[in-house]
């Protein structure tokens, strides 16, 4: 059982490419800060859910792809067409780490609900599993942000789990749609202040306080982002360290 703080690592990055395919993953340098943040067990648990990409096999076999040879245990949950574990709750409460990949946040957040993952990832949080994920699998652990769930026409998500009482921005320096929209969003206050990342970048939060942003690369940042009280939204720079 993990001993840890409750802790999110809510991020717009995560595997590297190894080029030999869209799913020849290798892990990027997150996947140490995940397993730092979990107290740095000799052999980290890992489990990954793919629920925002109804559980494609090809994303799961570049998640095993990418930790084997390596010294984790790695695992995964899917939810279709049927739970692959027998205790799903169990399962989750015995991991260090928890990876939610990118997708639908939308229907990741029915799926979860359905089957009670919900409160099973409240009560996760609460044990010290350390809960982590990029772009759907950032946001859903907020009370929301925005989304490409619905089509390309990005819009609000509203009903994050809302472990963290903010609002989340993903994906910020890499398509045009997210800032302004997301800018917008926060003043008219459909969304909560929160915090937003550019691709590369993730936020660390150690209960619901910030403490830290991180970068696998050079030049990108978070921010934070507030009503401006006169219509408009203020966004400030958050300088992220640089994770090797």
């Amino acid at each position: 059982m993990p001993a840890t703080a409750p802790t999110v690592l809510a991020t717009s990055m995560g595997f590297d490419s190894r080029g030999r395919g869209p799913y020849d993953w290798a892990p990027g340098p997150v996947f140490d800060l995940a397993a730092q943040l979990a107290g740095a067990p000799p052999r980290p648990r890992i489990c990954w859910l793919g629920t925002a990409t109804g559980d494609d096999p090809a994303r799961v076999a570049g998640f095993y792809g990418a930790f084997a040879g390596r010294d984790v245990r790695p695992s995964h949950v899917s939810l279709f067409p049927m739970p692959t574990v027998a205790d799903v709750r169990a399962h989750l409460l015995a991991q260090d780490v928890v990876w939610v990949g990118g997708g639908s946040v939308a229907n990741l957040l029915a799926v979860w609900r359905v089957h009670g993952l919900d409160e099973v990832f409240r009560e996760a949080w609460a044990a010290g599993v350390v809960l982590a994920g990029v772009s759907a699998g950032s946001l859903c652990w907020h009370v929301g942000g925005t989304t490409d769930s619905f089509g390309p026409d990005l819009r609000p998500v509203t009903d994050g789990l809302g472990l963290l009482p903010y609002s989340n921005g993903v994906h910020f320096d890499s398509e045009e749609q997210r800032r302004p929209l997301y800018h917008r969003l926060v003043a008219d206050g459909t969304l909560p202040a929160g915090h937003a990342t550019d691709d590369g970048v993730g936020l660390v939060y150690r209960g619901t306080d910030l403490v830290e942003a991180v970068a696998d690369r050079p030049g990108r940042a978070a921010y934070r982002v507030v009503p401006g009280g006169d219509g408009t939204a203020v966004e400030t720079r958050i300088e992220p360290r640089r994770l090797r």
